[in-house]
């Protein structure tokens, strides 16, 4: 059929979306509500915009085993919008017992004979909901099997990861739809730094599956096929090893979806090697920082052959965040004014900003003509000296019935003078411009720094202890004053790698090899090295933190032990630093604004 008789025939519809998390804050007395909310106007939106399909970059769920609560509210929102009797305008050509072949029901929904689906959504996993246990299950694997979503991407050979895509088709136009679920990105940079992602190649007729090349990236033969990539990992800078650089995506990508970042750039930046990437960012505000205070979007995508067109979609039922920084003023120009009770000042002031950003919240919202609802709210208080602090916690109790988080709704946070001089330590150009460093900032530093410290030299490299745990241990010290970290560290790892080596058969004809495959196991194993470091370094056992626990505090059993037979004097916690949560959206980004190729 022409484009004149029916122009929908040959474009291909498609919602995007990520990190949904789904139960966050789910006993939240205000909050409880919102990620199940914003997703069902996502799938709202996929009804009246009769897309063919709904595409999810991960964290669909916020826990890899989410309440039973979270499990059924998703399953009646996804039955009440995706399944019914339109018929499904995509056909599926890639072999689907090898797309599927980790799910025990490897077969796309809506060719499922028992179920009635309108509008599959396809998902890759995220880092909230991953896979875990013996069995390496999680709640995707949930809803795959019970025909909800079709789950793909999840690879399990972290040696060598190879893509294969699913080959869709409406009309004339045929989409490569590659996904890639969350893998620990030190582990993945290191794959894509020594050439072992994989590129997926279709056959030369476009009906065949995907043929798996064990080469470098080229570019696929078929000319007709757009290429869409969908993935879940770091993508700002936080780490030499620890975020995937754009230029990483084959430039034979038409259009990568980034999921994992939770700031939204829905509109695509064009790439140095021609891929475009969109990042639609988080439905819900799951930390109070600065990237998650810009409006929530999904996008829709319109394929039709090797064209394509992405429309921004606003969220409306999210709940309106506002994140303010406000620097007060040095106390010798607060003495000029003669004003000397400087708490009272600063709660005068924050009370204005506070009050401001309500009043205009009302007023949008009921220009929009949209729902009233509590505000979240963050202010970043930077004060020059500790007179000017104020009981936060006093002080938001005014505003329960107004914001809705009053109790972490002040941060304040110290400008630091490191040198005896008026400098302020975290001034970058003028007055106006500043950056508060976090520990997770720190500790991020460090590591990258330990780590490029023993790259320069190859008889710097470590053969019995790890980069890993060195690089957490002295972070340790650094941030909490934890003088026994590296001690400790290095006794655990010399036990570990003693017991190890000796179950290997270690002899002194073998030694060097058996150090080496310990050594490539322990890369393989990055994320859990780092899992386990934590969690010895927090032992309740270990003389730093005997001061700091509660005598009752429980959970402590399967912590591995620390040799404490040296006397050491129990040190105290780092003053004004507490257990920090997941980090929001942060980095650095790129230009704005860059034009889509057009139908």
């Amino acid at each position: 059929m022409s484009d004149s008789q029916n122009p929908d025939e040959d474009t291909l519809k498609i919602l995007l979306a990520t990190d949904i998390h789904l139960g966050y804050n789910e006993k939240h007395p205000v909050r409880e509500d919102d990620s199940f909310v914003a997703f069902e106007e996502i799938l709202k939106h996929a009804v009246e915009q009769e897309v063919d399909i709904v595409l999810l970059g991960g964290d669909l769920f916020h826990d890899s085993k989410p309440s039973t609560t979270a499990i059924v509210r998703c399953s009646e929102i996804i039955r009440r919008y995706c399944f019914g009797d339109k018929p499904v305008g995509i056909e599926f050509l890639s072999d689907q017992s090898y797309i599927f072949k980790n799910l025990r029901n490897p077969i796309v929904n809506y060719e499922d004979p028992n179920i009635n689906v309108s509008i599959p959504i396809f998902s890759i996993h995220g880092n909230h909901d991953d896979p875990t246990g013996s069995k390496a299950t999680s709640v995707m694997d949930i809803f795959s099997s019970n025909g909800l979503i079709n789950y793909f991407g999840y690879w399990t050979d972290l040696k060598q990861v190879q893509v294969a895509p699913i080959l869709l088709t409406k009309g004339e136009t045929n989409l490569a739809l590659y996904g890639l679920s969350h893998i620990h990105d030190q582990r993945l940079s290191r794959l894509f730094r020594d050439g072992k992602v994989g590129k997926v190649i279709t056959f030369i007729a476009f009906g065949i599956h995907g043929f798996l090349l064990q080469v470098s990236l080229l570019r696929p033969q078929e000319e007709d096929v757009f290429h869409l990539f969908v993935l879940h990992q770091n993508r700002a800078f936080r780490g030499a090893n620890n975020y995937i650089p754009e230029t990483s995506i084959p430039d034979f990508i038409d259009l990568a979806v980034w999921g994992h970042e939770h700031d939204c750039r829905i509109m695509p930046e064009e790439q140095l090697n021609g891929v475009y990437i969109t990042q639609p960012g988080s439905s819900v505000a799951t930390s109070l920082s600065e990237g998650e205070s810009k409006k929530k979007h999904v996008g829709l995508l319109k394929v039709k052959k090797r064209a394509f067109e992405l429309t921004p979609i606003p969220l409306k039922s999210v709940r309106p965040f506002v994140f303010e920084t406000v620097r007060l003023e040095e106390l010798s120009d607060l003495q000029e004014k003669g004003i000397i009770k400087y708490s009272e000042h600063t709660e005068r002031v924050v009370s204005d900003k506070i009050d401001s950003i309500i009043e205009r919240i009302k007023n949008e919202r009921k220009a929009q003509k949209l729902k009233e609802m509590l505000p979240l709210i963050r202010i970043v208080l930077l004060y020059h000296d500790e007179q000017q602090q104020i009981n936060a916690i006093r002080f938001s109790q005014s505003y329960v019935d107004l914001v809705a988080n009053p109790e972490d709704m002040i941060l304040q946070k110290p400008i630091i003078k490191t040198d005896g001089t008026k400098r302020n330590r975290y001034l970058t150009g003028d007055d106006t411009t500043y950056e508060v460093e976090t520990e997770a900032d720190r500790t991020e530093m460090l590591n990258s720094l330990v780590n490029k410290e023993l790259e320069k030299d190859s008889n710097k490299k470590l053969k019995i202890l790890s980069v890993v745990a060195m690089g957490e241990a002295i972070a340790r010290v650094i941030n909490n004053d934890d003088a026994d970290a590296i001690a400790d560290i290095i006794d655990f790892q010399m036990k570990a790698a003693q017991e190890k080596l000796s179950s290997l058969g270690m002899d002194e004809n073998n030694f060097v090899e058996l150090l080496e495959q310990l050594n490539q196991q322990r890369m393989e194993e990055a994320a859990n090295e780092k899992a386990e470091v934590d969690k010895l370094l927090s032992n309740p056992k270990r003389s730093y933190n005997k001061a700091v626990i509660d005598d009752e505090d429980d959970d402590v059993d399967d912590i591995p032990a620390v040799n404490t037979s040296t006397s050491v004097s129990p040190q105290k916690p780092a003053r004004g630093r507490g257990s920090r949560g997941p980090r929001g959206s942060r980095g650095p980004r790129g230009p704005r604004g860059s034009r889509a190729k057009k139908t």
